[in-house]
C-alpha cells in the first residue's frame, strides 16, 4: 500500500502472479479492504483476455470494482493491443473520461490523475 497524490492505492507488483481469473480479481479487491481507495495493476500482469474484448474479462473485471466502489488503475503499455482492436481503443477513451476504471501509460500518470481527482 502506498500514498499517491493522496490517496491509499494498493500497488500490485509487476513481477506478481497473473490476473487470469475473477478469483485473482477478488482477491486484489479484498486486499484493497485493507485502506485503498485505488487499485494499480500493471499492465503486463493481466491475462491476455482482459485486452480481447469478445472474451468479456475486461467487461466483468470492471464491473467487480464498480460494484465495490474502488477505482482500478491498468498502468503501464497497452499500445500493441490499441492498434489491434478498435474496440479496446473506445474503451479505454471512454474509461479514462469517466473516475472508476483508467489506462495509464506510467506511475506518473497515475498520480497526476489522483492530483486532478482530489482536487475536483
Amino acid at each position: 500500500m502506498q500514498e499517491r497524490g493522496g490517496v491509499p492505492v494498493l500497488m500490485c507488483d509487476p513481477a506478481g502472479p497473473p490476473v487470469a481469473t475473477m478469483q485473482d480479481v477478488l482477491d486484489l479487491i479484498a486486499a484493497a479492504f485493507a485502506g485503498a481507495g485505488v487499485v494499480a495493476v500493471p499492465a503486463s500482469r493481466l491475462d491476455a483476455r482482459f485486452f480481447s474484448l469478445g472474451t468479456r474479462f475486461a467487461g466483468e473485471v470492471m464491473q467487480k470494482f464498480v460494484n465495490y466502489r474502488l477505482r482500478l488503475a491498468i498502468v503501464g503499455d497497452i499500445s500493441g493491443h490499441l492498434a489491434a482492436s478498435s474496440a479496446l481503443r473506445a474503451l479505454v477513451h471512454e474509461s479514462n473520461q469517466a473516475d472508476q476504471v483508467w489506462f495509464l501509460p506510467d506511475l506518473e500518470s497515475l498520480d497526476a490523475r489522483l492530483r486532478t481527482a482530489a482536487t475536483s
